[in-house]
């Protein structure tokens, strides 16, 4: 598997995988709105994105952006999906364990995330030493 910084023509590859994933899960994304959903992580002047390639194919990718606190420099992981006929095969945590490699050369000294409160989230993060935090709790409020 090869590994490369995500361009702005690699959008259109991904968005089959993004719509695959999340609409095979309940949710109704459109080209429109995942090209946008993209666009809002890789088009930010922090943005680290990164492909998993095999030859031409596409396997998977993982975006997020880099946030600069006070005593350290954060990478904040907002998506990595990996195709569905390459899941369960180790390919996401070697992405995971690229991604991790390349933004910690980069400066960050930490990587954060959200996730989906599950099984199937809690044992892939929980395989890669990801840990919950006890100092902060996600907030919502719909309007």
């Amino acid at each position: 598997m090869m590994y490369r910084r995500m361009q702005e023509s690699d959008i259109e590859k991904v968005i089959p995988f993004y719509i695959e994933y999340y609409n095979a899960r309940g949710d109704e994304w459109t080209e429109e709105s995942v090209r946008h959903r993209i666009w809002q992580v890789l088009g930010s002047p922090d943005s680290y994105c990164l492909m998993a390639e095999d030859g031409e194919n596409v396997i998977g990718f993982a975006m997020g952006r880099f946030e600069r606190f006070y005593d350290l420099t954060a990478y904040n992981l907002v998506e990595i999906i990996i195709g569905e006929p390459f899941q369960n095969r180790g390919l996401g945590t070697a992405l995971m364990q690229e991604l991790e490699r390349q933004v910690k050369e980069e400066g960050a000294a930490l990587v954060q995330l959200m996730a989906v409160n599950d099984d199937a989230h809690n044992r892939f993060y929980g395989r890669l030493n990801y840990q919950d935090t006890t100092n902060l709790v996600l907030k919502g409020k719909f309007l």
